[in-house]
């Protein structure tokens, strides 16, 4: 690899963008394709398929081989409040290797105690989310319940390109929550981008369940052009 490939790579790494390693079996010949010159590229299905799926490997155009090595940033998670359903959600999505943070003011409940090995943020979510940087590779958890919460942090994410954006509460919570971000400037498809109530419906009722149904929520919208036909 040449070093100039390995200097572009290491930057795109730290501003969370992905890149494309295209190599040429046969003649050994490598380009760099940068995320934003993805779908100009003359493998733009492929690289895009494998972007989804976060995996390198062989693929075969014609007579020719490529071997495409993926590099993506880590999805990171955000979840708006420490409470018992993101008590569950941590380790699990430690598990699938996302990076989680949790934010959430209120240091009654946002203790190292309580979320051992994770990040907890004790500061509200409208001045902290602004440093954090959220981009494409990131989901928006908002579990509080509390409007004064959860509403900065939502009109946050709504005006990022962020993946995924859940809220917990009921129909009728969320009926009221839109009418707060409509107030706010917000439209009708702004609000499509949340997933309210947060979770896909799998019956859940305990905390740990509900921390089941977020997760599969967030990957089904991180892997949507993968998934089965219904």
């Amino acid at each position: 690899m040449r070093l100039s490939f390995l200097s572009d790579l290491n930057a795109e790494r730290a501003a969370r963008r992905a890149v494309v390693l295209v190599t040429d079996i046969a003649s050994g010949e490598q380009r760099l394709v940068l995320e934003a010159k993805i779908g100009s590229d003359p493998l733009a299905e492929d690289l895009q398929d494998r972007l989804r799926q976060g995996k390198s490997g062989l693929i075969e155009r014609g007579d020719r081989q490529y071997f495409l090595t993926i590099q993506t940033p880590p999805v990171r998670v955000i979840v708006i409040g420490a409470v018992h359903i993101s008590q569950a959600l941590a380790p699990m999505a430690q598990g699938l290797d996302f990076d989680i943070t949790i934010i959430d003011p209120r240091t009654a409940f946002a203790t190292p105690a309580r979320f051992p090995d994770v990040p907890v943020l004790t500061e509200w979510p409208d001045a902290v989310l602004p440093t954090l940087g959220i981009d494409r590779y990131t989901a928006l958890a908002v579990l509080t319940h509390d409007p004064k919460i959860d509403d900065p942090a939502l009109a946050i994410a709504l005006r990022s390109d962020c993946f995924y954006i859940g809220a917990l509460g009921s129909r009728k919570t969320h009926e009221r929550r839109v009418q707060r971000l409509t107030a706010l400037g917000f439209t009708d498809t702004d609000m499509k981008r949340i997933q309210a109530p947060i979770g896909l419906d799998i019956g859940a009722v305990s905390p740990a369940e509900i921390a089941v149904s977020i997760l599969a929520e967030i990957v089904a919208a991180l892997r949507k052009e993968r998934r089965r036909p219904a």
